[in-house]
């Protein structure tokens, strides 16, 4: 009896397939996980764009009638209405701003969610939303810490070149508008270069309990030769959804409209107008929300497969994930997290073979086989790549070389008759050399040396055939050097030489 099961059921597919994903597999799956668990992803995202949009209008609209309110104690065109009415702008207009990437920080937490539930769902596991939230909650704090220090570092690169263009501006202002235009296109790689450098920070404090030190540098290293994909991925998905924005705001827009014509259909500037003009933003805004939430779901989804996809190709995550899948299914429990195991572990490329496309760098090399019964000798596994050199195929040597074909007597001049042998007289000793029609019957006991002798052999077998005559009794054998004579046949009634008297020739 062996310590394993004899059988067990096959593992339980996840999302994706566990080993290295091309670039059609991530795309696809980011799409498809929504239907894995759609309540808690798209419900979750939902309700947490819901309440940060909520919170921010409150919050802006708040801010706005605290500022704005001052102007009622002033009389307008005074120069303190002026100096109140732009401190209030701007007051306004930097609390929208603040508030606004507060949210976005917010919207860290769905992306949190996002990724536990697909790692998850790639070894076929579906949890609640209070489990997810229970393995977000420790790291929450600092998922949020690091889409601060983004913002912080934005402002201060803006503020930065800000200042600067101001400062060349006042002494030559052509060199600060060229200027800011070099600096406005060069911002765009910049920037999609440090997304992409930047993309698994989040899945490495989530699934790794990173620190963001830690996070920063181990996103930068699993982005390592994977640049382009992942651009292509993050700039595809992001045209996606503009695209989808632009072509649901513009049959809203329409819809705005009518309803502000039969909410107020004179136009007047009254509580109809408003009201209409609510309504309308707020069924534009609930429709972005939807984009929005389903947006923050697939790009978070692909997030958290480049990062399973970086991680199998360079520490060979999918030999961990395969494991666990099998020990869970034999029924093993108090499993260790397979995202915690060989963290940084260098595996050496799998090779593969000519005029197939690489798997992946980083998958390494095969096992050692397991030692073997005694006398049994296990060879290792041969690296793919180029074939063997085989040897040159051995010379073989030339066909044998065949006699000539035997040398058949001339035929018979037409005219002549042939001369038969006469034939032997019963109870006597045939005198003289047989007929040159029939070889002598000796010749069979010859071996052909070559195949030139087979025709030969057939006529010494067709002799050796030939019936005893008369008088020579069966079994009879001759002296040395003497052969028996043929025996010649004639037809009955014929005359006893064999000669046919009807022929021509005769």
């Amino acid at each position: 009896m062996t310590a394993y099961p004899a059988w067990t059921p096959a593992s339980r597919p996840g999302i994706i397939p566990l080993h290295p994903l091309s670039f059609g597999t991530i795309l696809g799956r980011a799409f498809s996980a929504l239907r894995q668990n759609p309540r808690v992803l798209l419900g979750f995202a939902l309700v947490v764009q819901s309440l940060a949009y909520v919170v921010v209008l409150v919050a802006i609209g708040g801010v706005a009638w605290a500022s704005f309110s001052r102007l009622a104690t002033l009389p307008p065109g005074s120069e303190d209405y002026e100096s109140i009415l732009a401190g209030s702008i701007a007051i306004t207009a930097a609390a929208g701003i603040v508030l606004g990437l507060a949210a976005t920080a917010l919207g860290v937490i769905v992306q949190a969610v996002v990724v536990t539930e697909v790692a998850h769902a790639v070894v076929a596991e579906k949890l609640s939303l209070g489990a997810l939230w229970k393995q977000v909650k420790p790291v929450a704090w600092r998922l949020i810490g690091y889409s601060l220090l983004l913002i912080a570092a934005m402002i201060a690169a803006i503020a930065v070149v800000g200042v600067a263009l101001f400062g060349i501006g006042t002494a030559a202002p052509p060199a600060a508008i060229a200027l800011a235009v070099v600096v406005a296109l060069g911002a765009i790689p910049l920037t999609l270069w440090l997304s992409v450098k930047l993309i698994l920070v989040p899945s490495a404090i989530i699934l790794e309990r990173a620190t963001i030190g830690g996070a920063i540098a181990r996103s930068w290293r699993l982005t390592r030769r994977r640049f382009w994909p992942i651009l292509g991925i993050v700039v595809l998905l992001n045209l996606i959804f503009s695209g989808i924005a632009q072509v649901v705001s513009l049959p809203f827009s329409f819809v705005s409209a009518g309803l502000s014509t039969v909410i107020a259909p004179t136009g007047d500037g009254g509580v109809s107008s408003i009201i209409a003009l609510i309504v309308s933003g707020l069924l534009t805004q609930a429709v972005v929300l939807l984009i929005q939430s389903v947006a923050i779901v697939v790009q978070s989804t692909a997030a958290a497969l480049i990062y399973i996809d970086c991680r199998m190709r360079h520490e060979g995550l999918d030999l961990d994930l395969l494991a666990y899948v099998e020990r869970r299914d034999a029924g093993a429990t108090a499993l260790a997290d397979p995202y915690l195991e060989h963290i940084g572990r260098e595996i050496a490329p799998r090779a593969t073979l000519p005029g197939y496309a690489p798997p992946y760098p980083g998958a390494g090399g095969y096992p050692q086989p397991y030692p073997g019964a005694p006398g049994y000798a296990y060879a290792q596994p041969s690296a793919y790549g180029q074939p063997p050199a085989y040897g040159q195929p051995p010379a073989y040597g030339q066909p044998p070389v065949y006699g000539q074909p035997p040398a058949y007597g001339q035929p018979p001049a037409y005219g002549q008759a042939p001369a038969y042998a006469q034939p032997p007289v019963q109870g006597a000793q045939p005198q003289g050399a047989p007929s040159a029609a029939y070889p002598p019957a000796a010749a069979s006991s010859a071996q052909p040396a070559t195949p030139a002798a087979a025709p030969q052999a057939d006529t010494a077998r067709r002799a050796d055939a030939a019936p005893v005559a008369d008088g020579a009794p069966s079994g009879e054998t001759k002296a040395d050097g003497e052969s028996p004579p043929p025996t010649a046949w004639t037809a009955p009634g014929g005359p006893a030489d064999g000669t046919d008297r009807e022929s021509p020739w005769a």
